[in-house]
């Protein structure tokens, strides 16, 4: 690749490469979308595990690390015994649901098309 070619912007640490890594887990959208829509921005961990049917605590508390790693959500710890922790939704994560938001409502609005789809072999449906 020439720098400043056309397929510069598709070189590995492309911005659409680097949004899609975010993306790597299923789990990213669905917490970033659970804590917008179902609990204002903010949620600790034990109402985040019942707000999402099919996660475990395990894959819960290893996404929410790498989503504050990434800077979508922050840690608040409360002072309480036994301490209480709640994740909110960072400047930078409000800005990210509302791409998330679009996909989802797309979906919602294209079910038949994605019932249509046929099941690749890794599917879980």
């Amino acid at each position: 690749m020439k720098p400043g070619s056309a397929d510069d912007e598709w070189r590995e640490d492309c911005a659409p490469r680097r949004v899609l890594a975010l993306f790597a887990t299923k789990w990213t959208s669905m917490i970033l979308h659970t804590l917008q829509a179902r609990h204002a921005g903010a949620a600790r961990t034990g109402v985040l595990l019942r707000s999402l049917p099919g996660i475990s605590k395990k894959m819960l508390t290893q996404t929410l690390r790498e989503m504050e790693a990434s800077g979508l959500i922050s840690r608040h710890v409360q002072g309480s015994i036994p301490p209480a922790v709640e994740y909110r939704l960072t400047p930078l994560g409000d800005r990210f649901v509302e791409p998330v938001e679009l996909l989802y409502a797309w979906s919602r609005q294209n079910a038949d098309a994605l019932d249509a789809l046929v099941d690749r072999p890794s599917s879980r449906r």
